[in-house]
């Protein structure tokens, strides 16, 4: 257990100074209650037992570089080791914290142990005199030591004047780097530090330390008060103690998760479990009601809207199979419900659920808007059809047979249909997906109505398909001057010059797909259609004839079904065609 900073480890967790003094040098709690031993150092026990063994055997580096995120004891770290080197009872694994060289510097006002900010240091200048100043011996302690604090704002020219100094200092110097991003140091600076990677502190070590600091603070908490604090810290000691102390500063005699809920401006598990069910049960009204309710009561929009993303991420998780124990932004007292949600959403309507809440809070960021960005993914979640069924509409249509049960499965919160309706895109793909499949096959009418497609028959067909049209295609359509069967399954429609509009209406790929269809339906077979014109067939085009035909074969391979289906699905124009060699 930490004892407060400048004090005997070995005395009550509790500052013992009277409350006048306190008062009139009051001192931040991360700071009070920073770690001042190895074995204090939470959640690092990695890195505390590679510094302890390098100290007891005698191998301790001249540059080591701490990294890792906010608040998880890097800095703490780095000044236990100073300590360790430099207590009068030393080099120790466990310095005493007693001796003057020990309270200096966890006061960090000793003379030969030099706490530098990189981001305010960070010159070629400062580098310089710093190169300057290694040469001239400790004033009274065994090493002269320079922790740097984000090392990584150093400026190149800073870091390469760094170089040569780094990896050949004078045996009495150590520096020790710490930084939050390791990626922006040169590696020629990696190269010479042995370096160590700070984990995220643990959710239970962290809400043991708080517990720890309200019992010595004379205070208590309701244990889901803390838990909510830690969470919300994500990993980052420093932060959950910032936390703890603006609760601390409201004066009252115990914490709740009221008061948790009201300085973060979050909702209560109550309001956030009522939300989610609404919108798992796609009602769109109570959910925006559920939002007008929450902010009402002093809920931030964007902290409402991380607070559901966190919620949908640990239902991610449920649905994919995971244990409790990994769930990181929820309470055991919600993970019922979560598991539930997930189990009735599906695990593709949860993702697509995630992607609009953080696009949401994405755009949140550049809006005066917030209030209203957040109604929309409300409404555009409780919009959301299952996802999941997409593959199994996908398996009916390959296979031409509804799936078994595919007519009784209703989704949340709605009646029973044939086949949960999806949105166009999906059928598209779908589509197209049924197209790779089976090319040849079509639906066709019943076997009365089918005629085959013959020289005899290709007018009354013809004409029939027509009669089941109306409008421009009907009138564009019915202008052709003769139809002709000359190959299987493909017809010839010629038009006269004077009524090229006709023919290049019908060539429109929406069109000439919707009269394709018709015929495949009237003839119960695969039908291409070739657009012509009359002047095409006088002799004065006879000179034209042989590249016309290989521009009539290339139009043929440009309307196959695969390729129409890709340019309605991806909205594309055709710009040239590659016909495969031999």
């Amino acid at each position: 257990m930490a004892a407060p900073e400048g004090k005997n480890s070995d005395s009550d967790f509790a500052p013992d100074e009277s409350s006048t003094e306190r008062s009139r040098q009051y001192v931040v709690v991360a700071r009070r209650y920073r770690p001042q031993t190895f074995d204090e150092l939470i959640g690092q026990e990695h890195v505390a037992r590679a510094l302890t063994n390098a100290i007891t055997t005698n191998r301790v580096g001249h540059a080591y570089l701490f990294t890792g995120a906010r608040g998880v004891g890097k800095t703490s770290a780095a000044r236990i080791l100073a300590k360790a080197l430099d207590c009068q009872s030393g080099p120790t694994a466990t310095p005493c914290n007693q001796c003057d060289m020990c309270q200096s510097i966890s006061a960090g006002s000793d003379v030969d142990v030099l706490e530098i900010d990189g981001a305010s240091n960070r010159g070629i200048d400062e580098i310089r005199q710093l190169r300057q100043n290694v040469n001239i011996r400790p004033s009274r302690a065994r090493f002269k030591i320079y922790i740097i604090d984000e090392v990584h704002m150093l400026t190149r020219e800073a870091f390469n004047a760094l170089l040569k100094t780094l990896e050949e200092p004078p045996e009495h110097v150590k520096f020790i780097f710490c930084t939050t991003e390791p990626t922006k140091i040169p590696i020629t600076i990696l190269s010479r530090c042995q370096r160590f990677d700070f984990a995220g502190i643990q959710l239970p070590s962290i809400i043991e330390r708080l517990k720890q600091i309200v019992a010595a603070e004379g205070v208590s908490a309701d244990p889901e008060a803390l838990a909510q604090l830690a969470r919300r810290a994500g990993g980052s000691m420093r932060d959950s103690q910032s936390l703890l102390e603006q609760l601390l500063a409201f004066g009252e005699e115990r914490i709740t998760t009221t008061d948790v809920h009201t300085m973060l401006g979050t909702a209560a598990d109550a309001r956030l479990s009522e939300l989610v069910a609404h919108l798992v049960e796609r009602n769109a009204a109570a959910a925006i009601s559920d939002l007008d309710a929450a902010l009402s009561e002093g809920v931030d929009v964007g902290q409402l809207l991380e607070q559901l993303l966190g919620y949908f991420r640990d239902s991610m998780t449920a649905a994919v199979g995971c244990p409790a124990d990994t769930f990181l932004h929820t309470s055991p007292a919600e993970h019922e419900q979560l598991v539930k949600a997930g189990q009735q959403l599906g695990l593709e309507t949860i993702l697509a659920i995630m992607q609009i809440v953080d696009q949401t809070l994405s755009r949140m960021r550049y809006s005066t808007q917030g209030r209203t960005l957040a109604e929309m993914a409300l409404v555009r979640i409780a919009n959301l059809e299952d996802l999941d069924e997409l593959a199994d509409l996908i398996a009916q249509m390959r296979s031409g047979t509804p799936r078994e049960g595919a007519a009784t499965r209703p989704g949340p919160g709605r009646s029973a249909v044939a086949v949960n309706p999806v949105s166009p895109a999906a059928k598209k793909k779908a589509e197209l997906s049924t197209a790779q499949q089976h090319e040849p096959e079509v639906q066709t009418r019943s076997a009365t109505h089918v005629q085959p497609l013959t020289s005899e028959t290709v007018l009354a067909i013809w004409q029939e398909v027509l009669a089941d049209f109306s409008g421009l295609l009907e009138e564009n359509a019915s202008r052709c001057e003769s139809v002709a069967f000359r190959v299987p399954n493909r017809l010839v429609v010629t038009f006269q010059a004077k009524y090229t509009s006709c023919k290049a209406f019908c060539e429109r790929p929406e069109v000439l797909s919707k009269i394709e269809a018709a015929l495949a339906e009237a003839t119960g077979t695969n039908v291409k259609i070739d657009f012509v014109l009359l002047e095409d067939e006088t002799p004065s085009g006879l000179a034209a004839r042989r590249p016309m035909a290989h521009r009539q074969r290339l139009a043929a391979k440009a309307e196959h079904p695969l390729v129409r289906r890709a340019r309605e699905l991806f909205d594309a124009q055709l710009v040239r065609i590659e016909e495969p060699g031999d």
